[in-house]
């Protein structure tokens, strides 16, 4: 059993889940609420999860997390945790009812809407210490929202939103690969993808961080070794558990900020929620490599043949065009027009993406041109 002490305490193995128990008594959550969905739910994993639990059948469960969380599922599970008394969040699920718990965690604890915490409202310096402690436990290998500061929601104005900040973190990530042999292979597909895009983008954001590239470049060569087995052979133990542990170190790195892949795919999954973001990443992946290609710390630090490298390619010249080849391979849509995403939205995708946080962190400067041309090259 491996801990690791990076950002917040991670237990990572099979069986992992066992320690759910031990690990609120750690933290002293004493009156937990469970956040997922019915998927979760429906496939017997928080059956599983309940079995480590004391007085298991007195603990509120909330499982109606959306595909994309919203303001409005944070506000009806706010109730539950509240009419409870709750002292504490178990977030089982992807990161959608990771991220759900996490805003959960905060608009319990503070006052005002889940908009005034958002970043782009000057949201940062509002969250304090009083958020509700949230232990993670993830059921997919892409956002690793279970180790991230972040949580990415849905206002009720349509805007989707990051709401960052330190006190957001996990207290603990439960990482238990053996909640993952179930999950689809469309899914296990798009959620990689996600993984792989924030090994990516991570990487060639110009912040000084070499921890966070080290263990970005690593978490890069494991998913791209294993996404397609993962894929293709869903039991596969060895290829799930890289994959979450690609999954986990993608969000361990991307500490040090993301870029224009996640500002667009940030942008357009507010517009239209029914688009998944990991597939996004996907599309969006090539046209941002090749438009940040000729950035001077991409150049200066030999950025993309060191990317190829962890690929187990020849030149960095063709990290673009074979990010999009494994993404055809794992049967996932190459393009926006194949997600039916059409042109008329263009300059409302961009106005949303000039606009997020992750656009301040790419290695390159875009403005509303680039954007536009990286769109026609993703569509």
């Amino acid at each position: 059993m491996a801990l690791i002490q990076y950002i917040t305490s991670i237990q990572f193995d099979f069986g992992a889940v066992g320690l759910l128990q031990a690990e609120c008594d750690r933290i002293g959550i004493k009156r937990p609420m469970v956040v997922t969905d019915k998927g979760i739910k429906a496939a017997g994993i928080l059956a599983t999860v309940m079995e480590h639990i004391k007085q298991s059948e007195a603990v509120p469960i909330f499982d109606e997390t959306p595909s994309n969380p919203n303001e409005a599922a944070v506000r009806k599970a706010v109730e539950i945790f509240t009419h409870n008394g709750c002292d504490g969040i178990i977030a089982l699920g992807g990161g959608s009812s990771i991220d759900l718990a996490k805003g959960v965690a905060i608009c319990a604890t503070h006052s005002g809407p889940l908009k005034s915490f958002a970043v782009i409202e000057g949201g940062l310096n509002k969250i304090t210490a009083a958020t509700a402690p949230v232990i993670a436990i993830p059921t997919t290998a892409g956002t690793g929202s279970e180790v991230g500061r972040g949580a990415i929601l849905i206002l009720d104005d349509g805007r989707k939103v990051g709401v960052i900040s330190p006190f957001v973190v996990p207290r603990t990530a439960i990482c238990d690969p053996e909640l993952t042999l179930g999950l689809p292979p469309a899914l296990t597909a798009a959620t990689g993808m996600d993984a792989i895009a924030h090994c990516l983008e991570t990487f060639m954001s110009p912040l000084f961080n070499p921890p966070a590239d080290g263990i970005a470049l690593d978490g890069l060569h494991r998913a791209w070794r294993h996404i397609e087995q993962a894929t293709n052979d869903p039991e596969d133990r060895n290829a799930r558990m890289n994959m979450m542990s690609a999954s986990m170190q993608g969000a361990l790195a991307f500490q040090k900020g993301l870029g224009c892949v996640h500002s667009l795919s940030h942008s357009l999954g507010g517009i239209d929620p029914r688009l998944h973001h990991g597939t996004l990443n996907a599309i969006f992946l090539p046209a941002v490599i090749q438009f940040n290609a000729p950035a001077p710390t991409m150049i200066q630090e030999n950025k993309l043949n060191r990317i190829a490298a962890a690929m187990g390619l020849s030149s960095g010249s063709f990290v673009a065009d074979e990010v999009q080849k494994l993404t055809l391979r794992l049967g996932l849509p190459t393009s926006l027009s194949q997600v039916k995403v059409s042109r008329d939205l263009f300059s409302k995708i961009v106005d949303g993406a000039l606009q997020d946080h992750s656009h301040k962190t790419n290695p390159r400067d875009a403005i509303r041109e680039d954007y536009l041309q990286m769109l026609d090259a993703s569509f």
